[in-house]
């Protein structure tokens, strides 16, 4: 039998193997190609979710609160909005938005979404009512108190509950998200399990095959052997050389692509994974903090009405500044002096609000405006320097921003001598942003900047914290001098890489 079995043609031989092969590994290429589709599935129809539901999440407040507020004040009905063209009918945009979200309650899989989405469903309806209300009480006649009454105590809160579930189901999508990719991994560690198990029973079935054979095939096909047990091992870089007959040559040349194959199948996933990850970094830095804005026109409107012009005047020219260096026409890396420029129409405003507790300095040296920085990196800790120091503190408190270089690096500080914190606080702020900002639980926007410092420029960059309790606090920013003209011509040339 054995003697039989030996002088079989190579192909009889390979056309065993092959069938004890080729079955597991078109299982397991189905299996990980389903779960290839059905993960890009999933992944679109989340991002469609977030895109839809933040058309909402900026606009839905302020416009519902100023059509209704515009309808009290003006006395007109519901009824004659219909020919004004300043004003939109407040049942036509809570239908608009109730239909949208109950749509997407059959395109959301993850239940905590599910959740709020309900509760979101529920507030538009009871919302309704309350408009329902103002309605019948602006058709009875002169009720304006009354109306006014209604509209701070019902409508605002509404709409503000509104929001805070839109924003609470645009979270948990984005939760959802990263569990899927973690998903994804233990996927890949399974497949990749599954191929190691199949191809060490392929090498078990090559060397009985090898021991059978002639002579002149035993030796490539223990060559063979190795370099898949190589591959089974985790090197996808290894390769057969290619000799003997002509049927070693074919199996040879199969095995080699089916690693190069699986190398680049690898290599995608991590890739994919990668890019997944910095895109949600660039969704939730994008996001843009619609009670800023709203705040920020309340103060305009309050300076009009007190007839400071002037100082109207230039809070709007702060803010329009302030939102088109937020977008910097889609770029990620901008000029310091762009950055510099940002905060401080941040801080201009802020100090119209806050007139009677915050001061500011800016002293950033400029020989550094021509370096690159990444967009929004000072601005969430000066943010942070206002709410939690300065605020805290309950009196007056300044806040210094610095920028100096030091050899090849760029050092920047945002200083406050607000509230402060003690050790404990202190190491534990300093262990949350260190952590990925999906996984923290305080500090996320120092997180997010810290994260997305190491992710551009190295592990070697990013945060550091310095603070005392009742003292003030200290955030410095760690980067490489590097120019914008540089980066710029590196995404040139990236681009141009087939």
């Amino acid at each position: 039998m054995r003697k039989r079995l030996r002088h079989l043609p190579l192909k009889k031989q390979l056309n065993i193997l092959i069938f004890t092969t080729v079955i597991p590994l078109t299982i397991i290429g189905l299996y990980l190609l389903y779960a290839l589709l059905d993960y890009s599935r999933a992944y679109q129809s989340i991002v469609s979710n977030i895109s839809t539901a933040n058309q909402y999440s900026q606009a839905f407040k302020p416009e519902m609160d100023e059509d209704i507020y515009r309808i009290v004040v003006s006395g007109k009905t519901f009824e004659e909005i219909t020919g004004d063209q300043d004003l939109e009918d407040p049942y036509a945009v809570l239908d608009g938005c109730r239909k949208t979200f109950t749509t997407l309650q059959s395109a959301t899989r993850d239940e905590q979404s599910l959740r709020w989405l309900q509760v979101l469903v529920r507030n538009i309806d009871t919302l309704r009512e309350r408009v329902d209300d103002i309605r019948e009480s602006c058709e009875t006649g002169d009720n304006y108190d009354e109306n006014i009454a209604m509209l701070n105590s019902d409508v605002y809160i509404l709409t503000a509950l509104i929001q805070e579930d839109i924003q609470t189901y645009i979270y948990y999508q984005v939760k959802y998200m990263d569990l899927m990719r973690v998903a994804m991994e233990k996927r890949v560690v399974t497949f990749i399990t599954v191929m190691v198990l199949v191809l060490g029973a392929s090498v078990a079935a090559s060397s009985v095959l090898a021991r059978r054979a002639a002579a002149s095939i035993a030796v490539p096909i223990r060559e063979l052997s190795q370099v898949t047990h190589e591959i089974a091992g985790g090197d996808f870089s290894a390769r057969a050389e290619v000799s003997g007959s002509v049927d070693i040559e074919l199996l040879q040349t199969s095995v080699n692509d089916m690693a190069s194959h699986l190398e680049v199948m690898v290599r995608q996933i991590r890739e994919d994974e990668r890019k997944m990850r910095k895109a949600d970094l660039r969704l939730l830095q994008e996001q843009i903090n619609p009670h800023f804005l709203y705040n920020s026109l309340d103060a305009i409107v309050w300076l009009i009405e007190d007839r400071k012009y002037d100082e109207a005047e230039d809070m709007v020219v702060s803010l329009s500044r302030y939102f088109r260096l937020s977008l910097s026409k889609g770029r990620e890396f901008i000029s310091i002096r762009d950055e510099e420029q940002h905060i401080r129409s941040y801080l201009e405003i802020q100090q119209v609000r806050y007139h009677d507790i915050l001061q500011y300095e800016i002293d950033i040296d400029p020989s550094l405006y021509q370096y690159r920085i990444m967009k929004l990196t000072l601005q969430p800790l000066v943010e942070n320097a206002l709410y939690h120091g300065i605020k805290n503190k309950r009196s007056g408190g300044t806040i210094r921003v610095t920028g100096r270089k030091e050899g090849s690096l760029v050092r920047l500080s945002v200083e406050d001598n607000g509230a402060g914190m003690d050790e404990k606080e202190l190491a534990s702020l300093r262990e949350e942003i260190a952590k990925p900002c999906s996984g923290t639980t305080s500090g996320f926007g120092m997180a997010n900047v810290n994260e997305r410092i190491r992710m551009n420029f190295g592990p070697s960059y990013g945060l550091y914290l310095e603070s005392q309790k009742d003292v003030g606090t200290t955030v410095t920013v760690t980067i490489p001098a590097q120019s914008l003209e540089e980066n710029t011509n590196e995404e040139a040339d990236h681009a141009q890489t087939p």
